[in-house]
């Protein structure tokens, strides 16, 4: 079997992992700290065995598959990309449910991929893009504070430099097409009559979604 179809087999198996630790997260805890630390001792007991009805282990398995295979002559970025598939699977379950990007997630996950990006020799630039991507929802945040969350511009640093180690033009499409799958969202929303001008909606799963549209484009 080629490299990528063992990660993509390494995809479904931590995809159980990813699913159990974002049911772990409910949208509003009395004590944010206690129900991280419940949902991590819960998850990292469960037996790594997919279970019905296997969506979440599927799409983790098929984005470890198709990041592999798409970097297959740069191998030095797949760990680092395949750790942020992995957050941003437990994060797009997490906020499609609760409308929550918990701390527990995006926080360790700037350390952490930093230390993969290190050995890609991408790290500064990664890095830059990081800071310059949460800057700039940190300004939307500034300015409109009912759109976007908190949780939203911490995720935003997280794509920056994720698609940073791809280079500036991934940075601008993660950029665009997050923004662009929100306003679909939005307007599908309106359209469905499911929502006003008004209404709020989870956006971390767009900005994901961007993320991966740039991985996918490359450099």
């Amino acid at each position: 079997m080629s490299s990528w179809g063992l990660l993509a087999l390494l995809g479904v198996v931590v995809g159980r992992y990813a699913r159990e630790l974002a049911a772990g997260f409910g949208p509003d805890p009395d004590d944010a700290r206690e129900e991280a630390r419940a949902a991590l001792r819960h998850a990292i007991t469960v037996v790594p065995v997919p279970r019905r009805p296997f969506v979440v282990e599927a799409i983790t398995g098929l984005l470890f598959g198709v990041l592999a295979w798409r970097y297959a002559e740069t191998p030095a970025l797949i760990p680092a990309f395949l750790l942020a598939a992995w957050a941003g699977v437990v994060l797009t379950v997490t906020d499609l449910r609760t409308w929550r990007l918990p701390d527990v997630v995006t926080l360790p996950a700037y350390p952490v991929l930093l230390i993969a990006l290190a050995p890609t020799g991408r790290l500064l630039v990664a890095a830059a893009c990081g800071l310059a991507m949460a800057g700039i929802y940190l300004i939307l945040w500034f300015g409109r504070p009912s759109g976007i969350g908190f949780g939203d511009v911490k995720l935003a640093g997280l794509v920056g430099l994720v698609a940073g180690a791809v280079g500036v033009d991934a940075v601008i499409i993660a950029g665009v097409g997050g923004q662009l799958l929100g306003g679909l969202w939005a307007l599908g929303l309106l359209i469905a009559r499911k929502g006003t001008r008004t209404s709020e909606f989870p956006f971390g799963p767009a900005m994901i979604a961007g993320a991966l549209a740039a991985l996918l484009a490359g450099a």
